[in-house]
This record gives C-alpha cells, sequence and structure tokens, in this order.
C-alpha cells in the first residue's frame, strides 16, 4: 500500500475503514489554504466503536503473543514504514506545511521508534524481591489494555513513534485521535502496520474534532490510560475528564525552554543549534529553544552573529525545502502575529527573515523574528509562542542565569553552554526541565532519551525504557511456599 494522499478518508476501526457517524471535515494545505482532502469528523458513537474493537483484539491473538513475537511484527512493520518514507514524507509536508526534508527525518524517525520498540518488547524485566523465610515474591509488568492517545499537528509521525508504538510494545491495543489539522499519516500509518500483520483492533484510528472525538475518547470508561500531547488548558481538561474513571494520564504540554551562554562558550558550535533550536518546524516545537539567555560579556556579539543568521532564514513552500515552511493554519499564524506585534511594541526586534515570493499569499506564512531588549518577565519571554521567534536576555552570573531560566511556569527541556564542565554539572542539577543538554540541544533527543517535562510542562514521561513503563502495570506477585 503506497502511502499516497486520498481524497477522502474514513475512520479506520478493526481494521477496515468506515463511515463516520459525525460526518467529516476538510483537510487544508497550510502552504495555499486549499482543500487537499477530507478525513471523517468522528463523534462519541464512533470513538465508542473503536474502544470496543481494541477490547476485543485484546481478547484475541494480540493478547497471546509473546514479547519476542510482538518485537519481531513491530520490526517488520518498521521494515514497511522505512519502504513507504518518501510518501508519508510527502503526505507530512502537504498535511502539516513542514520542508520536505524535515518530514522526511520525521519518516525516519518513526521507524527508528519500531526498531527501538521492536528490539524493547522482551526486554521489560521484573525484579525478584527478598522478603520473609518460605516466600518467593517477584514483579512482573502487564499491559495496561486499552490506550486513548490524543496527539498533535506539529509532529505526527514523531509522536506516534514515541506514544503509540511504545504502547503496543507493551502489549496494548490502542485508539489514535490524530489532530484535526493534521490526520493523513496516522491513517497511513494505520494501513502500512495492519497490511504488516498486525491483528483487526489493536490500532483504531479516529480523527475528529478535539472538543468532540478527543473528550469522548479521554472520558470513556473503557480506557485504561490516555496520552496526551498539547496545549496546558486542553491537558488539565484531558486529565479532569481521565480522572473521573480513575485513569493514569501522560501529559507532554509544551514548553519556553532556555539556552544559557556563558562567556567562554564555543560559540562556533553553538550558534547554529540556538537558530535551528528556535526555528525548526517553523517554530512549532514544544521544545523549541526560544529564550536564549547570554552572558553579558559576549551578549552584543551572539546578537550581531544571530541577527545575520536570522535575517538569511527564509519562509516558503514545502517542497522548496527551505528553513521553515507555514505554520499549521491562518488561526496559528494570526496568533503568532499578534506576539511579534508586543513585541515590536515593547522591545526591539534585531532581525526578521523572510518569505519567498514563491510562496502564496493564502498561504500561513510568517517570517522568522529575533527581539533584545526584552523583559524576563514579557509575555514573548513568558508564553509558548508556538511560532519562530526567539528572544535575547542577558545575565550576569549563574545565580542569574538560573533565576531567568527557572522563571517560567514551564520545564520541558535546557541548554547550557561552556567550557566549565564543573559550572554545567551545577547547572544541570538546578535547572527546572525533563532534559538537560550540555554543549548541545536537540527537539526532544534522540528515541532512547526519556522526555517529558515539570511544572506546566506536564508530567510522564515518553521515549526510551521508561515510557514502556508508563504503558504497562506493575505486578507484585507473593507466593507462600513454606
Amino acid at each position: 500500500m503506497a502511502a499516497t494522499l486520498e481524497k477522502k478518508s474514513g475512520l479506520f476501526i478493526a481494521g477496515r475503514v468506515s463511515e463516520s457517524a459525525g460526518g467529516s471535515m476538510d483537510v487544508l494545505d497550510p502552504a495555499d489554504g486549499s482543500v487537499i482532502a477530507a478525513v471523517a469528523a468522528a463523534d462519541a458513537e464512533d470513538v465508542d466503536r473503536a474502544v470496543r474493537a481494541a477490547r476485543h483484539a485484546l481478547a484475541g491473538p494480540w493478547g497471546q503473543l509473546s514479547p519476542a513475537d510482538r518485537g519481531r511484527l513491530l520490526s517488520k512493520i518498521g521494515a514497511a514504514v522505512a519502504k513507504q518514507a518518501e510518501p508519508l514524507a510527502q503526505l507530512e509536508a502537504s498535511d502539516v506545511g513542514k520542508p520536505i526534508g524535515q518530514a522526511r527525518g520525521d519518516a525516519r524517525a518513526l521507524g527508528r521508534y519500531l526498531e527501538f520498540y521492536g528490539g524493547a518488547c522482551d526486554k521489560m524485566h521484573g525484579e525478584s524481591i527478598p522478603y520473609l523465610p518460605g516466600y518467593t515474591v517477584f514483579t512482573q509488568y502487564e499491559p495496561l489494555g486499552v490506550t486513548g492517545h490524543i496527539i498533535p499537528w506539529n509532529y505526527p509521525m514523531q509522536i506516534i513513534g514515541r506514544s503509540v508504538v511504545a504502547a503496543l510494545a507493551m502489549g496494548n491495543a490502542v485508539v489514535l485521535k490524530p489532530a484535526e489539522q493534521a490526520s493523513l499519516t496516522s491513517y497511513a500509518f494505520a494501513r502500512i502496520a495492519h497490511e504488516a500483520g498486525l491483528p483487526a483492533g489493536v490500532l483504531n484510528v479516529v480523527s475528529g474534532y478535539g472538543s468532540i472525538a478527543g473528550q469522548a475518547l479521554a472520558a470513556h470508561p473503557d480506557v485504561n490510560h490516555v496520552s496526551f500531547t498539547g496545549s496546558s488548558a486542553v491537558g488539565a481538561a484531558v486529565q479532569a475528564a481521565a480522572a473521573s474513571h480513575a485513569v493514569p494520564v501522560t501529559l507532554e504540554l509544551g514548553g519556553k525552554s532556555p539556552h544559557i551562554v556563558f562567556d567562554d562558550a564555543d560559540l562556533e558550535a553553538a550558534l547554529p543549534l540556538l537558530v535551528a533550536a528556535a526555528t525548526q518546524n517553523a517554530g512549532q516545537t514544544c521544545s523549541a529553544g526560544s529564550r536564549i539567555l547570554v552572558q553579558r560579556g559576549v551578549f552584543e556579539q551572539i546578537v550581531t552573529r544571530l541577527a545575520s543568521r536570522f535575517k538569511a532564514l527564509r519562509a516558503g513552500p514545502p517542497l522548496m525545502d527551505l528553513e521553515l515552511g507555514p505554520l499549521i493554519s491562518q488561526k496559528q499564524r494570526l496568533r503568532v502575529l499578534e506576539y511579534i506585534r508586543l513585541g515590536r511594541a515593547d522591545c526591539r526586534l534585531a532581525a526578521e527573515g523572510s518569505i519567498v515570493p514563491e510562496a502564496s499569499s493564502n498561504g500561513s506564512y510568517v517570517p522568522a523574528s529575533l527581539f533584545v531588549d526584552v523583559p524576563p518577565r514579557h509575555r514573548i519571554a513568558q508564553e509558548e509562542i508556538f511560532g519562530p521567534v526567539a528572544v535575547v536576555i542577558p545575565f550576569d552570573d549563574e545565580e542569574h542565569a538560573l533565576d531567568i531560566a527557572n522563571g517560567t511556569p514551564f520545564g520541558l527541556v535546557a541548554g547550557v553552554w561552556s567550557a566549565d564542565h564543573a559550572r554545567l554539572m551545577r547547572m544541570s542539577r538546578r535547572l527546572r526541565a525533563g532534559q538537560v543538554f550540555l554543549n548541545d540541544y536537540g527537539a526532544a533527543g534522540g528515541v532512547e532519551l526519556p522526555f517529558g517535562g515539570v511544572g506546566r510542562s506536564g508530567f510522564g514521561r515518553e521515549k526510551g525504557m521508561e515510557a514502556l513503563r508508563s504503558f504497562a502495570a506493575l505486578k507484585t506477585v507473593i507466593s507462600r511456599h513454606g
């Protein structure tokens, strides 16, 4: 099955495509605003059908499959994804609007998640616990059951990998609700997995509006875990809905991540990553390093060099494979432009990128923007903009840097740049973040690295072996044998 763009996609439930009781919704190309497809708009009845299909699959062959055989199946799906990597990337680029090179990276990442978790399925070992004489006690990990996954529009394939694939690796059955703005690769992946041998009902996809399908999934009484990536406000609503049935949740809710650049840093190594961390995927990245904190001794030098790089950033159609594509929608474009207006009113715009002439006037393009003279408590230094906007803020010493870096409600990722190893260790311990990069920075890092936040960035961990524990129940077995 080629992962090509289909003009209309129904729900994928129990291994079959079916119509939605809630009708359909248009899929818009962010590059020019045109309608490129229509997908199902699931309602609560559709979500219930998907949950029942997942529950039925657990009672079938999937529930009896050994961890090693689960791993082989995930690896087989990974090989199928690798064969379809280019069509999947083309689909993601048109659906999300990201440059085709970045979409290709996302397709490779999905394959890597399948490879990693395929190999991890039989590595989740329990423990033997010393206890009283005459007893043998051990623990074992078991699947939770049916897991619900509500994913955002910025990295559909990557988040399928770190959330859905991890849940499948632990033997759960899945109901996936992709974002209404970007559902196409979710459906394509489900079809690829099914054709590679994933039993019917193990992976179900119900696209739809968050307020309808997402709410129904989070509140469903037969869902055993809910994973959500998105805004803090919606995350709170998901948590409240799941709490009504005492269901655990994993919440990844974004951030306002700082880079801290000391005056002894290797600027040649730092500068490219400072720019990329703030503008990758047009800044629509939860872990975007959008606050650049610079020690005063090198502040003016770094501002000058960052400004030169920001001016060179071009936004254009995905297939031109420039530094930036369009934002996901006109709504998001207007939101980001309002933040830029606030920055222009109160701060100094040090540099602005460009939008190429080939970009459609109906596309959701915003130029990259770099601001200085930004008070640490200003809105553009405190709120997640989700666009290609970065602020540069000076600091005096370690304490001052920590005060600014930890001075937001978020705590997802942080980066520190210095030649002083002792300082790097001190900073890593005191930064309020789920991931800390030292002399490096990666948007969420590699597949193997646990990822998640503190504070308003959420809780729970995805990626790496830690994600498997999120989708497992730990059972303690106590045997008294005399």
